[in-house]
């Protein structure tokens, strides 16, 4: 029970007793068995675990009991359930990133940004009044969820429509431009390219992390998580900067019928820990021997898999991977090229890539479900390190049908 001076304390570490755990390498080992089943199929960022467990009490963030009570945040705000701190954060990372523009957006956060497509696809569908549902459209391969996700309660405002290379009907619509893509890790460019289209570009992994931040973006609907910025998928909360007022209000309106607002608690751990990776990427700020810069040390983390997956497939004919050019990252002051947060795998072979690694216990997405074919699989480069080094360990004992795979 919570007396009227305690606290409920928010720790960035998994710990029930609210001590935080000497910070060692065996805590974020799971010590799998040799046949464990290594689950590749989501994208749950356990990586980042290392990273945060270093930082102790960083994170801490504490609540009163008489706290949190109001359904309002700022309601002088057009998000009114918007924490400030969370809204003052938000806009202070993509200033310190240097990969999105905020001045003269409006910031509507949510429940992740799962939340927020379902609300920008009603935001941009409702005030046409269109006699059929609009047609929502991304390029192949997609993000497998846009399908579900503009389905799932049958609304008669929109309707998937497919890939967007194939989506030929006049009338409005609305293009998904995910960039980097999701699950390939490409750079995106709308591809229907017609007047009456609405754009909306998933931006969640545009992070110097995962891709050279090239210039800041300055579209008119931009989706962002905390999910895939900082690895805090648990903690569901998405924002997105939005240029038109009206399509914000609507977002809004949709959270607020949804949800009733997004939870406040969520807002302030999201607040404290954006607050951390900024400070982490100044030097007048953190002390360099106690706060490593958040996106070198995620960046240094996703190189060395990823050349460890390269260095595997170069020597097997069965496997092929995406390549990726080498591009100059305005936050590194560097060249670089892309390390996705997924591998989009292709078996050359005429096999379904998904059921021969799943005949490995390595449990992946197939092509199918992203609008492309069954020669390839999603295989997910976020988890923790014992997990990828079993997978890479598994992978390297699979070869083509001629070999005896």
């Amino acid at each position: 029970m919570c007396g009227p001076d305690q606290a409920i304390v928010i720790k960035c570490s998994k710990c029930s007793s609210g001590v935080v755990p000497e910070a060692t390498e065996n805590n974020s080992r799971l010590n799998l068995p040799a046949d464990s089943i290594i689950n590749l199929d989501h994208g749950d960022p356990t990586m980042y675990e290392s990273y945060w467990r270093k930082l102790g009490n960083m994170c801490t963030v504490m609540f009163t009991g008489y706290q949190s009570l109001s359904y309002f945040a700022n309601p002088k705000n057009l998000c009114w359930f918007l924490e400030p701190k969370l809204e003052e954060e938000i806009k202070k990372l993509h200033n310190v990133v240097g990969n999105a523009t905020v001045e003269g957006y409006h910031i509507v956060v949510g429940t992740g940004s799962s939340q927020l497509i379902q609300a920008v696809l009603y935001a941009l569908s409702d005030p046409l009044n269109e006699a059929n549902p609009i047609s929502v459209v991304s390029a192949a391969p997609y993000y497998s969820s846009y399908s579900e996700v503009a389905n799932f309660v049958r609304s008669g405002l929109h309707k998937w429509a497919g890939d967007a290379h194939t989506f030929d009907k006049d009338g409005s619509y609305i293009e998904m431009v995910t960039s980097p893509n999701n699950p390939d890790g490409a750079i995106r460019e709308p591809v229907v390219n017609k007047a009456q289209g609405m754009l909306v570009h998933d931006l969640a992994y545009y992070w110097p992390q995962y891709t050279p931040i090239t210039g800041p973006a300055d579209y008119d609907i931009m989706l962002f998580t905390v999910s895939k910025c900082t690895g805090h998928a648990g903690s569901r909360i998405g924002w997105a900067l939005v240029r038109d007022i009206n399509v914000a209000r609507k977002m809004v309106k949709f959270i607020e019928i949804n949800t009733i607002g997004v939870s406040k608690e969520a807002q302030q751990r999201a607040a404290k820990i954006l607050e951390v990776i900024s400070d982490s990427c100044s030097q007048t700020v953190r002390p360099p021997d106690q706060l490593d810069n958040f996106f070198e040390y995620g960046q240094h983390l996703l190189t060395e898999r990823w050349k460890k997956l390269k260095d595997l497939v170069k020597f097997n004919e069965l496997f092929t991977l995406p390549k990726f050019p080498l591009q100059y990252c305005n936050f590194t002051g560097d060249f670089t090229e892309a390390h996705p947060a997924f591998a989009w795998m292709k078996c050359e072979e005429e096999v379904d890539c998904e059921k021969l690694l799943r005949g490995h216990k390595i449990l992946t997405r197939s092509g199918k479900r992203f609008g492309s074919d069954q020669k390839y699989a999603r295989i997910s480069m976020m988890s923790r390190d014992e997990e990828f080094d079993l997978f890479v360990q598994r992978l390297s004992s699979i070869h083509g049908i001629a070999n005896g795979n």
